[in-house]
């Protein structure tokens, strides 16, 4: 089980996808995961995150929904002890998680 999971919702994000999940790739922590939910895209989403290894777990709703749909769907996916989300559109600095764990190491009780 990874320490984190790192939820990503798609509906044809293509244009900033690449470049969303290679931040994740570049974090300085490792211990990750990524659940992917394709909201059901009909661009090159699919074949971007195929471009990628295992620690991307990839899962496609059976009709698109909202995004807060898409997020309880993938209630069920999340594995790991902490989790949060990056939008498909959206980038981390290589140290975000490595912080946001020692975070949450030195205040468990906080709930971030």
């Amino acid at each position: 089980m990874p320490r984190v999971s790192i939820l990503m919702n798609c509906y044809n994000g293509e244009k900033y996808l690449k470049k969303a999940i290679d931040s994740i790739y570049s974090q300085t922590f490792t211990d990750w995961e990524i659940v992917f939910i394709d909201n059901c895209s009909t661009d090159n989403t699919k074949k971007i995150v195929d471009s990628y290894d295992e620690k991307i777990k990839y899962y496609k709703t059976p009709i698109n929904v909202s995004l807060c749909e898409a997020r309880v769907f993938a209630k069920e996916f999340i594995t790991g002890e902490f989790f949060c989300v990056l939008d498909s559109d959206d980038l981390w600095i290589s140290t975000k998680l490595e912080k946001q764990v020692q975070v949450m190491e030195k205040y468990p009780d906080i709930g971030i």
